[in-house]
This record gives structure tokens, sequence and C-alpha cells, in this order.
């Protein structure tokens, strides 16, 4: 029998996940100014927007206003929040002690970098609206 190669139905280059964000300007501030994101459309002028889509090396990744502006209440609904901790976006970082000690710098409450039980060192922490990141890497054997 001759070997077949498998050919996908759908061409498909890249992905570019979705956060809906309480407060853009916070938002960028911890994707841009400290994870170090590269703003490269947005839908308006300025950081106070309801959506923009950033760019790292050869992630993408999008940020939208949970609220229209005239609709947004004061602080974010808690129930709402609470489902973000079931979001997690895992980085490939490799070198994560690098990345810790730049986040510490950045001010940011972050616990020290850790081994998973899959062999990868692994650096969890949360963006400004609970949603949880991870940047991992495998430990060089």
């Amino acid at each position: 029998m001759a070997h077949q190669t498998h050919h996908p139905s759908i061409m498909l280059e890249g992905m570019a996940p979705l956060l809906e964000v309480f407060d853009m300007p916070t938002s960028l501030h911890f994707y841009r100014d400290i994870l170090g994101f590269e703003v490269t459309q947005r839908s308006g002028e300025g950081d106070d927007v309801d959506w923009v889509l950033l760019k790292h090396s050869r992630i993408e990744l999008m940020l939208n206003t949970a609220y229209e502006k005239p609709y947004r209440p004061v602080a974010p609904d808690p129930q709402r929040v609470k489902a973000h901790f079931d979001t997690a976006i895992y980085f490939g970082c490799p070198d994560i002690d690098q990345a810790y000690s730049h986040l510490i710098s950045k001010r940011l409450d972050v616990k020290p970098p850790e081994i998973t039980g899959y062999g990868w060192k692994a650096l969890n922490f949360f963006d400004p609206d609970g949603y949880r990141i991870c940047f991992h890497y495998p430990v060089k054997g």
C-alpha cells in the first residue's frame, strides 16, 4: 500500500486569541510596556480604544474592551472576572529566569519559576483582568 501524505483541508497561518479586557490603557501598559508587545493596529488613537492587535515576534494577540464606554460599570463584574481563571495563555520562553527578573523589575507580583510535572520550567502569573499567563520551556536535560 502506498504511503499517503496527509493534507489539511483548511490552510491556516497563525492564531490571534481575543481577550476581553475591562480597561484598555491598563491592559496596554501590561502587554506593551511590561511584556514587550507592539501595537500593530487599533480602533482609534491613543490607549483608550476598544480594540487592539498586538504582536511579539510571531505571536499575535487581540484585546477588546468588555464594555462600550457608555455602558461600562465602575468596576469589573466579579463573576465575569472569576471565569477568566479558566483561560490560560502559554508562551514559549527560552530564558525563564531572565523573564522572571524582568517582571520583578517592573514591580509585578510574580512567584519564582518552578519545574512542572511534565519537565518544563514555568513562570505563572496573571494579567490585569485575571487571565492566567504562563511562560514555559522544556528543561534542558
